[in-house]
């Protein structure tokens, strides 16, 4: 079991490692489909030993090994995380290693939710450096989401996959509103889209835990950036980042989130 695990981590780390690269081509507008990867100070071509997730920063201490110009801690952060995102899926969607091994449709839902957090990452770094949702992502996320739940919920059309697809409407709906009456101000219509993915990814009534425990993390850290000086009032701050921390709150501890609230309420 251990050994599958760190199978699993691994494999989400050199995934990370992708992530990063794909990141700096979309910044960049480079092709991210072609050529080997370099160093962005000195575009020296990048062996096989500069590419080790994690390990590669620590030995070179964090700099490149041909202009000893410092490495983004982007990149081990980014590696780590998918990582732990791949365990997390692993570990919260399919406790039964034999049962994912054994059945076809729980192995492409378990490859699917793989995809989607790894696109989600994409988003959350480029949001929070450039204060902008890619297009090409956010819309590649929302065609495999959509295509996905069309047919994975085909049997059940007409209840499983119109209550994802209501939810979608109704989360993008409500961030429309704030689009339109803060001129853009408060939200960007990035933020309108990635809402619509997040309804439909994650259905009634995970969308719920996921947008209230996106905008109780922002107001923390907005408040605590203000108090320490780092932001003011009417500083703009990235939402996106926070959309995606809640849908990964809902997607791995949603229902026992409500179950919670539901008991408390009930006490």
């Amino acid at each position: 079991m251990f050994i599958i695990y760190l199978i699993i981590f691994i494999w989400g780390t050199f995934i990370g490692s992708f992530l990063n690269c794909v990141i700096y081509r979309l910044e960049n507008k480079l092709s991210f489909l072609k050529g080997r990867s370099f160093c962005p100070h000195c575009k020296h071509k990048l062996g096989f030993f500069d590419l080790v997730p994690i390990f590669s920063f620590i030995f070179l201490k964090g700099r490149c090994r041909y202009c000893k110009k410092e490495i983004s801690i982007q990149y081990p952060l980014v590696e780590i995380a998918t990582g732990l995102l791949f365990l997390l899926v692993l570990n919260f969607q399919f406790g039964n290693l034999q049962f994912l091994i054994l059945n076809p449709l729980v192995s492409i839902n378990f490859l699917y939710l793989l995809i989607v957090s790894s696109l989600l990452v994409i988003i959350f770094i480029y949001d929070l450096k450039h204060y902008i949702i890619p297009d090409k992502v956010i819309y590649l996320l929302i065609g495999i989401t959509f295509f996905y739940q069309l047919i994975y919920n085909f049997q059940a059309v007409n209840s499983s996959f119109w209550s994802f697809f209501f939810s979608a409407l109704g989360a993008a709906g409500f961030f429309f509103l704030i689009w339109v009456f803060s001129k853009g101000k408060c939200m960007g219509f990035g933020d309108v889209n990635l809402a619509f993915l997040m309804g439909l990814f994650l259905g009634w009534p995970n969308i719920l835990v996921a947008l209230f425990s996106a905008f109780l993390i922002g107001a923390i850290i907005g408040i605590g950036l203000i108090i320490l000086g780092k932001k003011k009032l009417k500083s703009q701050v990235p939402f996106g980042p926070f959309l995606i921390t809640g849908t990964f709150i809902a997607l791995f501890w949603g229902q026992n989130l409500i179950n919670w609230y539901l008991n408390f309420l009930l006490l």
